[in-house]
């Protein structure tokens, strides 16, 4: 069971982790939670399946490769696809979900070519072919909402500064997106890992978030196991030339989680604007869909409702690859 401190661990933390030597103890100094308490309840959590880990998350398509991809499994061959497509290191996501294609994953890769030989080998062990939707257009991408109260409206992206990286950056959110050490000093154990000072990993952490090269940085949750279980993408067809008004528009409707648009492949999948929408009830999720109808700028327009039914796969993104 969880207690109010672990819920106020898990909503405050979500994003804007400390950045100092310590942060645990930071952490710790405004729940009113000694250090070894931090970290003895995130280890706790963790253990028990309900964080996935204290790191970042990593804006697509700036260190790596990534896209939204899905297959079309017959129903006796689920569990053994999802296992084969769980299997390949890349795929850091992976649902089960209503409608015809009903596997869905995020695949990723240190780079566009790397990322093709994975669809490519899915592909070949499957005996399916994968339709893959990239990134085109982030409206909200940041999943970080509260746990408990009243939904509320989640803020805009804004576009990557990817000017400021630097050699050593994808190797630097490789290992956030695995996460951190939960030891008192986790920025320093990280910093030996990659042969560099301390201070210097803290700054280039701050320089990246704040660039929104790393979206989150935080307590990374894992929704369902803390009763968050209803997930619906909801995908709609619109013209290019809606998407720019109906994208934000939707990112802003309490309880719309996430929001973004994707490549369509004409003849296959015809629906560009994607959001989700996350929530304890399918009632609570169907009354925020309503909310999104409603909107000028969707009126009349198609779109499905995809709820996810099982969770196979939820780990963070492969940026670069393993030092030899």
């Amino acid at each position: 069971m969880m207690d109010d401190l672990d819920l106020r661990l898990l909503n405050d933390f979500q994003r804007d982790l400390p950045l100092v030597s310590r942060p645990f103890a930071a952490m710790g100094a405004r729940l009113g939670a000694p250090e070894a308490e931090v970290i003895a309840r995130l280890r706790r959590l963790r253990d028990a399946g309900r964080i996935a880990r204290v790191g970042a998350t990593c804006r697509p398509n700036t260190a790596g490769a990534s896209t939204l991809a899905a297959l079309r499994v017959p129903a006796p061959r689920i569990d053994e696809v999802a296992a084969l497509v769980g299997d390949e290191p890349g795929v850091n996501h992976s649902y089960l979900r209503e409608g015809d294609w009903n596997l869905w994953f995020v695949a990723t890769a240190p780079d566009a070519a790397q990322l093709a030989d994975s669809l490519a080998r899915i592909e070949g062990a499957t005996g399916l072919s994968v339709l893959s939707l990239p990134l085109i257009r982030a409206f909200n991408i940041d999943l970080g909402f509260p746990l408990d109260g009243p939904r509320r409206s989640m803020a805009l992206d804004r576009p990557a500064d990817l000017s400021v990286m630097v050699p050593g950056d994808a190797a630097l959110m490789q290992a956030l997106s695995s996460g951190l050490s939960l030891e008192p000093r986790p920025f320093a154990m990280l910093a030996r890992d990659l042969n560099l000072p301390e201070a210097g990993v803290i700054a280039r952490i701050a320089a990246l978030a704040d660039a929104r090269i790393l979206t989150r940085v935080g307590v990374i949750v894992k929704h369902r196991a803390l009763g968050w279980r209803e997930n619906a993408m909801v995908v709609w067809q619109l013209p290019e030339t809606a998407i720019a008004a109906a994208g934000p528009a939707l990112a802003a409707i309490p309880g719309v989680t996430l929001c973004y648009q994707r490549r369509i492949v004409p003849g296959l999948w015809e629906f560009p604007l994607f959001c989700m929408i996350h929530a304890r009830t399918r009632p609570e999720a169907m009354a925020v869909l309503d909310q999104a109808r409603a909107l000028p700028e969707l009126a009349g327009a198609d779109h499905r409702v995809l709820f996810s039914t099982r969770c196979f796969r939820q780990r963070g993104a492969l940026i670069a690859e393993a030092a030899a």
